[in-house]
């Protein structure tokens, strides 16, 4: 659910942006002064208008001991944004025809017959249950998390996922309502993995990073010769730093939190999810923009209103956020692991789109976090919302 809950923290609905506009020197005065007094040690924000850059702000440091400072190159973590790349490979397989969204899980992973179901067979789970986080699954990977140091960063195989189905229950009847749910995204991965006869992460490499040409983006430890541009992260609380782990490895949570790329990467993403008559035939060759946008049709309501904010109301389409705001739509994710926190977010009707990244987690008080108030600050100075 934290993740999540980061995205509708997140949500910020942009208002088309003249090209003279001092809305985004006003947010570059309240962003930078906001970085600085929290403990921020490195954030990246970008705005992009018809596949154009119309602001970049990098801000601080991707390593606090050798102070290398952040650039378009500084390569995060992408946490949770990592889904909408494991989405769009299962619409691909779908267009592909090697499976369908309402299908059956069990018919890829008979396995998962082992999980406690009082409201009936695991055989009525789909896969379009797991896309919309309806499935009934937890939330969490592990059930138990003490902090202890021999304690994995996530489950490194799947076996130990499968070790726990006997104690693992469906929480409630699938398909009635919206429950953010980190084990379901990995079992679209598992089906990834056995439709395609490759690895997650070889298969991604293959049909997506490739062919935008995000060739500096990959999962987990980081190949040597892009060491010198990894982030490292931190966390702050009570005005105190610590360091996170550096190049946390994700294990079978790979489709779920494992990509790190850089923020001129992820740029290319954004640039094919919002389209562009040019370059259509090579995001047609990606996947159908039909079925890109078959992904940001609503499909339950999340019941979470956006942070109190008048006039928001937030569904979950296949994967992807859809956010409304009076006739305005807004289609995003959010990421939040191990310190780095992430936000992307686009508005096909004004063909706008925007990155905000963070390498230091800060706290104020319990689940109040500087990256949310900078968030607010934005929407004021380049909305003009509220």
């Amino acid at each position: 659910m934290k993740s999540f809950l980061l995205f509708i923290a997140l949500l910020i609905p942009f208002m088309p942006v003249p090209a003279q506009s001092d809305k985004f020197a006003a947010f570059r005065e309240s962003y930078l002064k906001e970085l600085k007094q929290a403990g921020v040690v490195g954030s990246s924000f970008i705005f992009l208008k018809d596949g154009k850059i119309v602001s970049e702000i990098h801000s601080g440091l991707r390593n606090a001991a050798t102070k290398d400072a952040v650039n378009a190159d500084t390569i995060y973590h992408w946490a949770s944004n990592t889904k909408p790349f494991t989405g769009i490979a299962i619409m691909q397989l779908r267009d592909r025809g090697l499976l369908k969204l309402d299908d059956p899980v069990t018919k890829f992973l008979p396995e998962l017959r082992g999980v406690y179901n009082k409201y009936g067979s695991m055989d009525d789970i789909t896969i379009r249950h797991l896309m919309t986080h309806s499935a009934g699954f937890r939330n969490s990977t592990w059930p138990w998390d003490k902090g202890e140091p021999w304690e994995p960063f996530e489950p490194t195989d799947y076996s130990q996922l499968v070790a726990m189905f006997p104690f693992t229950e469906i929480l409630f009847k699938p398909g009635s309502r919206f429950s953010y749910s980190n084990p379901g995204i990995i079992f679209l991965g598992r089906i990834i993995e056995k439709l395609s006869g490759e690895d997650y992460e070889v298969y991604i490499d293959k049909n997506i990073f490739k062919p935008l040409e995000m060739h500096r983006s990959y999962f987990d430890s980081t190949p040597y010769h892009l060491l010198r541009d990894r982030s490292h992260s931190y966390y702050v609380e009570s005005g105190k730093r610590t360091e996170a782990r550096f190049d946390a490895n994700t294990g079978i949570t790979v489709s779920n939190s494992g990509l790190n790329s850089p923020v001129s990467d992820i740029v290319k993403y954004l640039n094919f999810l919002v389209g562009d008559v040019k370059t259509q035939a090579t995001y047609d060759g990606i996947l159908k923009r039909r079925s890109l946008e078959e992904m940001w049709k609503p499909h339950l309501p999340t019941n979470i209103d956006a942070n109190g904010n008048r006039g928001f109301t937030t569904d979950v389409g296949l994967i992807f956020f859809i956010n409304k705001v009076g006739k305005r739509t807004f289609i995003g994710h959010g990421g939040d692991q191990n310190g780095f926190i992430s936000y992307i977010e686009l508005e096909p009707a004004t063909r706008e789109a925007s990155i905000l990244v963070f390498n230091t987690d800060v706290a104020y008080k319990p689940d109040v976090r500087v990256e949310d108030r900078i968030v607010h600050r934005l929407r004021r100075a380049v909305a003009g919302l509220y």
